[in-house]
């Protein structure tokens, strides 16, 4: 598919751990504070505050449901090797309260990612299981993170504009 991604996995085989948002923010917080790397977490809580129920009433807080909407927002910054080469891209990790999630690196957009799958795209990006493949004609670019023999996540990349370093490393 075409400027989309790409899942190759049954959602049974998700781990089921990660049950809201705040639980999948202190995943997420914990993996990168593990491998040393600064985090910064916008949470918004409540239908007023959440971006997908723009249509939410005069100072509605919760949903028709009475529940209470909460997503968040990572920010984990670029970082660079001792030899000065990109270690980590510029990351950004969107939590939704439906369940899914779009992580950016340095500007590719994962769109819809399971939740439950965050920590293990994260973790593959830190292990270097990231890599383009690119096709010469026509001209072609593609993020590809492999998570597991059975599961990679694919976007195109934005080349117009040029590749960032993190993703320029990624091409040799």
């Amino acid at each position: 598919m075409l400027g989309g991604m790409d899942r190759f996995r049954h959602p049974h085989r998700l781990p089921p751990q990660i049950h809201s948002t705040e639980s999948a923010v202190s995943v997420l917080t914990a993996l990168a504070e593990r491998r040393g790397l600064p985090v910064s977490v916008e949470h918004a809580i409540g239908a007023d505050e959440s971006s997908r129920r723009t249509a939410a009433g005069a100072f509605a807080v919760t949903d028709e449901d009475g529940s209470l909407p909460h997503e968040a927002l990572l920010e984990i910054p670029a970082t660079q090797g001792p030899d000065g080469a990109p270690f980590t891209p510029r990351i950004t990790v969107q939590l939704f309260e439906e369940g899914d999630a779009h992580i950016t690196l340095d500007g590719v957009i994962f769109h819809d990612l399971p939740r439950e799958a965050t920590p293990a795209f994260l973790e593959a990006v830190f292990d270097k299981r990231a890599h383009l493949r690119r096709t010469w004609y026509p001209p072609f670019c593609r993020l590809v993170v492999t998570l597991d023999d059975d599961l990679s996540y694919k976007e195109v990349v934005p080349v117009a504009y040029g590749l960032s370093p993190w993703l320029n490393s990624l091409a040799s």
